[in-house]
């Protein structure tokens, strides 16, 4: 009995790849290399960077280290932020739609009038963060964790909210219509004015409401 060619080099090659150990095996890392230093359209990419209305559209920002920059203005439509350091940073006003912000670092990130509309944000850390009358429409902030950030009269229409962690957070004047906020968490969370909240989330008297009651006489 006679076996056609193709049918004989499978066989060889399965049991080549059987016989070689997995510890044999080469592993392709793929590494970042930058320039030192790292300058993109005038911009240091560095902490504390002074950088307001800078062009970095589609930019590889992958574990850039930009804490306490001002990026104020700025065009990072499409950008790549993924894992970038942004604690601090100043961003109002700048342009973010589309860009991808991935278990960023943004504690403290100020987005006063900031578009991030079809931006990426999950599983993104920015407590305390200012979002006040930022147009996050589309946007998806799955797993992310916004603790006491303020969202007074940020647009977050269809936006992916699952699993959010919304822990303390400025939810005023916001508008929520068409979101998806399976599994959110709207602890302590204000309200008020909110358009398309779950006002009802909550049972009871929030942390901040008691705190008042034991310091009234």
């Amino acid at each position: 009995m006679t076996f056609p060619v193709a049918v004989l080099r499978a066989g060889l090659l399965l049991a080549a790849a059987i016989a070689v150990p997995a510890a044999a095996v080469d592993i392709i890392v793929n590494s970042i290399e930058r320039p030192d230093p790292w300058v993109i359209n005038g911009c240091l990419i560095a902490p504390k960077s002074d950088c307001p209305g800078v062009d970095l559209r589609h930019a590889d920002l992958r574990h850039a280290n930009l804490e306490g920059a001002n990026l104020s203005g700025a065009n990072l439509a499409r950008a790549d932020l993924r894992h970038a350091n942004l604690n601090a940073a100043k961003l109002d006003g700048a342009n973010l739609d589309g860009a991808r912000l991935e278990i960023a670092f943004m504690g403290g990130v100020k987005l006063r009038g900031a578009s991030l509309r079809g931006a990426d944000l999950r599983f993104v850390r920015m407590a305390k963060a200012d979002l006040r009358n930022a147009d996050l429409t589309a946007a998806t902030l799955e797993k992310a964790m916004v603790k006491g950030a303020n969202f007074d009269g940020a647009k977050l229409v269809n936006a992916d909210l699952q699993e959010t962690k919304f822990y303390e957070a400025n939810l005023s004047n916001a508008v929520m219509d068409g979101t998806l906020i399976r599994f959110a968490i709207f602890q302590d969370a204000l309200m008020e004015g909110c358009s398309g909240c779950p006002q009802s989330w909550q049972t009871g008297s929030k942390a901040w409401e008691e705190a008042q009651t034991k310091r009234a006489p």
